[in-house]
């Protein structure tokens, strides 16, 4: 036994120094700067060690709104994001015949370059001197005033934001519910029909509770997801997200480190550590009530 364990430790020791490497030493790296006050990358020296560039980053306007417009996302488009592949899931689960078109269909979207679909959504959705965008002709037809979703008020911009993001990830969440549906036992629902069983609590009482976990997992990388987004503000907006007032906090991270504002590590560190700190508390959290509801 004794020699099988040392082969075991031995066959996982490149995975081990690879997340050793890759994974542990960066963060413990992030970590230790987030504390150096004053940190040249130039000359690697610092003046003082503790918590100024937590409160510098705590206190920076820039920030604030990133952290205002990343929970935003998270709260809208978590939720909506989830409850439409679900609603999805199941009409294709019911369409035998044509569902596997339909999943490559739907599942298109998935594999397409985000910044491609970013320009996409741009002129869908942008007003320029020569057209007001397919949105506002759209609303145009009913008698509603053009709006820039792009250049003009926060509310707008949020939305595209929002409408894009559930529009990239909607894809992945239909291909997982549909194959968690798919892996239902039939035996439930054929004892259903004979106890006479409407729809309802046949869903409720049998296809919510067999897919639950699956429905949790997509909500726990939902989150994470949200949290890390970036790629999708630059692609509608550009990458000076703050001049837009749409910047991330991910987005702020590299701001502070490559942006025009770049060249402060320690700030960049304290903001990635705060990141860091909140998806892992919501992470939790969910894992938590997931347990629970999986033990019911």
């Amino acid at each position: 036994m004794k020699q099988n364990g040392k082969k075991a430790w031995l066959y996982l020791l490149p995975a081990i120094a690879f997340l050793g490497v890759f994974m542990v030493y960066p963060l413990l790296d992030v970590f230790v700067y987030s504390f150096e006050e004053g940190y040249n990358s130039a000359s690697q020296s610092y003046f003082g060690v503790g918590l100024y560039n937590y409160s510098y980053v705590l206190h920076d306007p820039f920030f604030l709104q990133a952290v205002k417009n990343t929970f935003l996302l998270v709260i809208v488009t978590v939720p909506l994001s989830t409850g439409f592949a679900l609603l999805i899931s199941l009409g294709l689960h019911s369409v035998k015949k044509l569902q596997q078109l339909f999943q490559t269909i739907y599942f298109l979207p998935y594999v397409t370059n985000t910044l491609a679909v970013g320009l996409v959504f741009m002129i869908l959705f942008k007003k320029t001197e020569y057209s007001a965008g397919l949105m506002n002709l759209l609303l145009g037809a009913f008698g509603m005033s053009p709006v820039d979703f792009i250049d003009g008020p926060y509310w707008a911009k949020l939305f595209v934001l929002c409408f894009y993001t559930v529009w990239i990830v909607l894809p992945f969440k239909i291909l997982i519910l549909t194959s968690a549906l798919a892996s239902v036992d039939q035996t439930y629902y054929d004892a259903a029909k004979v106890d006479g069983a409407g729809r309802w609590r046949v869903f409720s009482r049998i296809t919510l509770p067999m897919i639950s976990p699956m429905i949790f997992y997509l909500v726990i990388t939902g989150f994470i997801g949200a949290f890390k987004a970036y790629s999708d503000a630059v692609a509608l907006f550009g990458v000076n997200l703050n001049a837009a007032g749409m910047n991330t906090i991910v987005g702020y991270i590299y701001d502070m480190l490559y942006g025009d504002s770049g060249g402060y590590p320690s700030y960049a560190s304290a903001a990635a550590v705060i990141l860091f700190a909140v998806v892992l508390t919501i992470t939790v959290i969910n894992l938590t009530v997931s347990r629970k509801n999986t033990a019911k």
